[in-house]
């Protein structure tokens, strides 16, 4: 599970908005301070994300939660949307050479057009496949738990 602490903004009847960073790959990098990727990561403030999230927990204004996104369902969408259409503009670009040698196309801008269609057409089976209901379900961060918040401290004896 892919978790992230966020905070409670607002609280509707049927759902609660929560805002968390987006934190910069450079601001754990120990090189920050000498590279100038990481002096442009300081220059800029951080961006926040808003997500509306419907939860059963008790959560109140203020709070901070812990949100959190399965992994696998992470790991299954990149696969779709990253190797289908490289797999198909590659299967397709393969078909077209071997057409254009087999003189069946008689130039090989009609096997570059096949390639580019493959493409599309891996491109269109992913959006397919990531575009069901169950799908865009599984990669809506649900609420995970309530974290506690800090007591002040007000005085301490011995």
């Amino acid at each position: 599970m892919i978790e992230e602490l966020a905070t409670v903004v607002s609280i509707n009847q049927e759902s609660i908005t929560v805002v968390c960073d987006i934190k910069s790959a450079c601001s754990g990098c120990k090189q920050i301070d000498s590279c100038g990727s990481g002096q442009v990561a300081k220059a800029f403030p951080q961006k926040q994300l808003s997500i509306n999230l419907i939860t059963e927990l008790a959560v109140k204004k203020d709070d901070t939660v812990v949100i959190g996104l399965s992994e696998q369902c992470v790991l299954e969408s990149a696969w779709q949307v990253y190797l289908l259409p490289l797999f198909f503009l590659i299967s397709f670009s393969g078909l077209g050479q071997w057409l254009v040698e087999q003189s069946i196309f008689s130039h090989e801008i009609y096997a570059i057009v096949l390639g580019m269609f493959g493409g599309y057409l891996g491109y269109r089976l992913a959006r397919y496949l990531q575009s069901s209901k169950n799908k865009i379900d599984k990669l809506v961060p649900k609420v995970l738990r309530v974290l506690a918040k800090n007591m002040p401290v007000t005085e301490i004896s011995s």
